[in-house]
C-alpha cells in the first residue's frame, strides 16, 4: 500500500477517535448538568428545544455562580429571618395576598444577605438555581401568584400555592451550611 494510503488511514483512526472523545466529553457533560441541576434540567432543555444550548445556559450559570461570593447566614440573620417568615405565615390568614407579597419580599432580601445579586426576577432564578434546582421551580411559581397577587388576580387558593412554595425555598436559604449539605448526601443516595 502506498505511502498515502497509511497517511489516509491515519488521518481516518484519528478523526474517529477525536468524535468518539468528544461524544463521550458530551455525555459527561451532559450527565453533570443533569445531575447538578435536576429537574432544571430538563425545564431548560423543555424551553429551548435544543439541548446544546440549553446546556450552554446552565454550565454559564455554573460559572457564574461560582464567581459569586455566597455565604451561609449567620445565626442571629437565621433567627431574625424565621421570625419574619413566621409573622408573614400567621398574616396570611387575615391578608393572603399581604402575606405574599411579604413572602416575596423576604426571599429577596434572604438571597440579597446570603450574597446573590438582585439584578432581576430571571437572574435571580438562574443564580438560585445552581444551589437549590430542585426549588426553583417552585420559586419561579410563587412569584408568578405574587405578581397575580398584586394585580389583584390570583385567588386564596393560588395564595396559598405562593405560600407553600415560597416556604420551600426559603427554608433551604436559610439553613445552616451543614444541615444543607446532609440534605444533599442523603438526596444523592
Amino acid at each position: 500500500m502506498p505511502v498515502w494510503g497509511w497517511v489516509l488511514i491515519a488521518v481516518a483512526i484519528v478523526i474517529v477517535i477525536a468524535v468518539f472523545v468528544a461524544a463521550m466529553l458530551s455525555r459527561r457533560r451532559s450527565a453533570h448538568l443533569r445531575g447538578t441541576f435536576g429537574p432544571e434540567y430538563d425545564r431548560a432543555v423543555g424551553d429551548t428545544s435544543n439541548k446544546r444550548k440549553a446546556e450552554e445556559e446552565l454550565a454559564e450559570r455554573e460559572r457564574r455562580r461560582a464567581q459569586l461570593d455566597i455565604h451561609p447566614l449567620d445565626p442571629a440573620a437565621r433567627q431574625h429571618y424565621a421570625e419574619r417568615w413566621q409573622q408573614a405565615s400567621a398574616d396570611f390568614v387575615d391578608a393572603p395576598a399581604t402575606a405574599v407579597t411579604q413572602a416575596d419580599t423576604l426571599i429577596v432580601e434572604v438571597m440579597r444577605d446570603r450574597g446573590y445579586p438582585m439584578d432581576d426576577f430571571d437572574q435571580r432564578a438562574a443564580d438560585i438555581s445552581v444551589d437549590h434546582p430542585e426549588v426553583v421551580g417552585r420559586y419561579r411559581d410563587g412569584h408568578r401568584i405574587s405578581v397575580l397577587a398584586a394585580r389583584g388576580e390570583a385567588s386564596t387558593d393560588d395564595l396559598r400555592l405562593a405560600m407553600q412554595n415560597y416556604r420551600e425555598l426559603f427554608n433551604q436559604l436559610i439553613e445552616p451550611a451543614d444541615q444543607r449539605q446532609d440534605r444533599e448526601a442523603a438526596a444523592r443516595r
